[in-house]
């Protein structure tokens, strides 16, 4: 089944980050995943400033630069993980280095 596996981040704390040790660490865990072949995409998202959303109300389309909601945390990035189950799932977003500097989100995408 897949999995899509969503890291947040807060990102008025990106001053504090070291890009390039943070660099590697995802360079390595997108390499583990493949190896262990579960990796089914991934992307890194710019910043949450350059989000635009729209809604359609009574045929009306509004369309609002910035994100859909205020939040402690932003939507950084994803991987799309093909596992077992979601235990497996899981242990694959423990190991993701977001983990460890903000939020993953583990979520069963639905079958086709």
């Amino acid at each position: 089944m897949e999995y899509l596996v969503l890291i947040y981040r807060d990102e008025s704390k990106d001053g504090d980050v070291d890009w390039a040790k943070l660099g590697r660490e995802y360079e390595e865990y997108a390499a583990a995943v493949a190896q262990a072949a579960v990796m089914r995409g991934g992307k890194k998202l710019q910043p949450s400033a350059t989000a635009t959303t729209v809604v359609v109300r009574a045929d009306q389309r509004l369309v609002t630069d910035g994100p859909f909601a205020e939040a402690r945390e932003q939507l950084g990035g994803f991987f799309v993980l093909d596992c077992a189950n979601l235990d497996e799932a899981l242990e694959w977003a423990a190991r993701c280095p977001g983990a460890s500097h903000g939020t993953v989100e583990v979520r069963p995408v639905m079958p086709t």
